[in-house]
């Protein structure tokens, strides 16, 4: 017997004799146990398919014929989807489908990836805002339109981290962040400039580089904010160094996208450099602080979400191969 993977050269060869007229690639689907609507659909055009029909071979001819025969029986299971069985100019997906199925949406009972199921594995949209939280307060309510698409869009968030009451220095900001997940910094430089990062893998403290497409550095309000509370940037060449998680310093969003040393010398200094991590401004802007390449923190938090006693916290560990 002929395996399937054994018909493709088969049908090749076939394709480069063929006649319209006299070559048929396959027999009525009707013996063949697929799904139900893909028979009733085969049944009810009173055609059979040829080598052709898979690679459009005539196209406009069976076009205009198909246009003049169709009858109401063809054309009125509005529950087929136009892209559940072919597809006019795949004929790889066609040919798929014609052996396996249409595309189900729960294969085998599992659920399809997708943004809504896995958000972080999209980079962050920038035109989109979440809507408020009951439990957000004034702060938290600053941060939460820019969560739109991430794993703490509508969970409760608390604050983990404040320098100003925890302390300027690694231990302390390391001490409250590690090992707890996904995390949002916010940060006001001196100059009343308010910004900040998303860290989707959080940090555990072990010298890992952490990836993420859906890591971002935010501006609230600010000259290019348009018709939202601020603006976002984007991870930048792949997910790689999205946080470099050093236990010796603080956050570090790509190796100079966004830095908080916290050094011993000099614990409230913040640095920025856009372009090779994160994407910069608009107009070019290559810092988050604007013209300041490295500026003095007035205010510097951490948020993390909030789970139950029990509950799953995603990006608790090292992650496998991260480590530098």
């Amino acid at each position: 017997i002929m395996s399937k993977a054994a018909l493709i050269p088969l049908l090749f060869h076939l394709l480069l004799s063929y006649d319209r007229n006299h070559v048929r690639a396959f027999t009525s689907p009707s013996v063949i146990s697929n799904k139900n609507h893909i028979r009733r659909r085969i049944k009810s055009s009173g055609t059979q398919l040829y080598l052709g029909d898979f690679f459009n071979f005539n196209k406009g001819d069976k076009d205009s014929e198909e246009k003049s025969q169709a009858s109401p029986a063809a054309t009125s299971d509005s529950s087929i989807k136009d892209d559940d069985i072919y597809t006019e100019d795949d004929p790889v997906e066609k040919m798929f489908n014609f052996f396996f199925g249409a595309k189900e949406e729960a294969p085998m009972g599992m659920a399809r990836f997708g943004k809504d199921r896995f958000p972080e594995q999209y980079p962050a949209v920038k035109d989109e805002w979440a809507d408020p939280v009951d439990s957000d307060d004034k702060e938290m309510q600053i941060i939460r339109p820019f969560l739109k698409n991430t794993n703490v869009e509508s969970r409760g968030l608390q604050l983990t981290y404040d320098a100003n009451r925890d302390g300027w220095d690694n231990i302390s900001f390391h001490n409250a962040v590690d090992k707890k997940g996904g995390a949002v910094v916010l940060l006001e430089t001196r100059m009343g400039v308010v910004c900040g990062g998303y860290n989707p893998k959080g940090w555990v403290g072990y010298g890992e580089a952490r990836g993420s497409i859906a890591a971002f550095l935010f501006e609230v309000g600010g000259k290019f904010a348009k018709n939202g509370p601020g603006t976002k940037l984007q991870k930048v060449g792949g997910p790689g160094l999205a946080q470099m998680d050093y236990p010796e310093n603080g956050p570090s969003f790509g190796a100079d996208s966004l830095v908080i040393p916290l050094n011993e010398n000099n614990p409230k200094m913040a640095r920025s450099k856009l372009g090779s991590y994160y994407e910069r401004f608009e107009d070019g802007t290559n810092s988050l602080f604007g013209k300041d390449a490295a500026v003095q923190l007035k205010s510097f938090k951490v948020y993390h979400g909030v789970y139950a006693e029990g509950e799953y916290i995603p990006f608790t560990d090292a992650e496998p191969f991260a480590l530098s």
